[in-house]
């Protein structure tokens, strides 16, 4: 990947290392950081003609060469030095609180505007809401457009922004139209290339937009798992979140096999945050405590947590493994003092 001397290219500059990396069959993706700009060669970038050509150009700093199966994902990226912002929180410094319902129920909203103001007030610094559900079962409630108003006025009504799931192009365009800051990619279309595509090219260039991103659900690797962001960032979007939240096969007494254990593991790799989801992972509501400090423990940057002012009253999932509010407040000040204990403490000064 290329990075200039200044922030950001011009574009005669660009239009310059484009026909110049063209020459070898390459093309330049332009990742838009906050701060900062990289331009990653897409193709084989191992030319050393090519290399050298662009090194020697006054205006460019370095070339890194990547040798991973995700260059921009990989720790060594220049990515790295990015932060990502959101709810007023800037991943890895802090930990990020994503709360709700699993399925707003159109027919009542009622209980999601009452669920937003709760785990607002109970410390979340996002707002999680299915509008769409993917479903086993092709005979169960599979969401409805109509949530999408709602999640949207709560959302407005609270100050959080929202997390929704997308699984197709409609329900992409009509998130995005809508406003969501945050599309989230479910277990099942974790490996669904086309979709990671389309959601890459919709959000290119929008750093108002992130992706979080769930592992697949059949216990996919961990180079999967990141090469699948990978589908995402190389269009030009860094904003990607990765949600580990349990596979299959399950653990006895548990909805799916937890496995938050692999965020250690991630950051050894990738830069990317890593948002654990213990809802999904353990798929009971007396168990998502537990299973929320031991991601914590483990080093992640955030929870997304299912929560509901009254649980049995919720459609999905959210009667069997959504917290309570007084129960989501109280994880999650757990949670950040036990995040606070794992922050590097800054070196002690010596006494003169």
């Amino acid at each position: 990947m290329i990075l200039p001397k200044a922030p950001r290219l011009t574009p005669e500059q660009l239009a310059e290392v484009t026909d110049l990396v063209a020459e070898f069959g390459c093309k330049i993706q332009p990742i838009l950081g906050t701060i900062r700009a990289i331009y990653a060669i897409v193709g084989d970038e191992r030319d050393e003609l090519m290399i050298n050509r662009l090194e020697g150009l006054p205006y460019i700093d370095r070339i890194d060469r990547i040798q991973s199966p995700f260059k921009l994902m990989d720790r060594r990226s220049d990515l790295a030095n990015g932060r990502l912002r959101l709810g007023g929180i800037t991943l890895g410094e802090d930990l990020l609180v994503i709360a709700g319902q699993c399925t707003i129920d159109p027919k009542n909203p009622r209980y999601f505007h009452e669920t937003a103001h709760a785990v607002k007030e109970a410390g979340a610094n996002a707002l999680r809401g299915g509008v769409w559900k993917p479903r086993t079962n092709p005979y169960a409630f599979q969401g409805d457009v109509r949530s999408l108003e709602i999640l949207r006025e709560a959302s407005r009504q609270t100050g959080l922004p929202a997390v929704t799931e997308v699984m197709e192009l409609e329900h992409l365009n009509l998130a995005l139209d809508a406003g969501v800051p945050v599309l989230q990619i479910g277990a099942r279309n974790a490996l669904n290339y086309s979709l990671l595509r389309q959601v890459g090219r919709a959000i290119a260039g929008r750093l108002d937009v992130s992706v979080l991103l769930k592992r697949s659900i059949h216990m996919g690797t961990l180079n999967e798992f990141i090469s699948a962001a990978e589908y995402i960032v190389s269009f030009g979007n860094p904003n990607v979140l990765l949600c580990p939240r349990g596979t299959q096969p399950g653990l006895d007494g548990y909805r799916n096999h937890p496995d938050e254990s692999i965020t250690p593991l991630l950051k050894e790799k990738t830069w990317a945050p890593v948002i654990v989801d213990p809802s999904h992972s353990v798929g009971k509501a007396a168990y998502v405590p537990a299973c929320s400090l031991a991601a914590v423990a483990y080093g992640a940057d955030g929870l997304v947590i299912e929560s509901h002012v009254s649980p049995a009253h919720g459609i999905g999932d959210d009667p069997k493994q959504a917290v309570t509010p007084a129960a989501l407040a109280e994880l999650i000040r757990q949670a950040r003092a036990l995040h606070a204990l794992r922050r590097p403490q800054p070196a002690a000064v010596p006494q003169r």
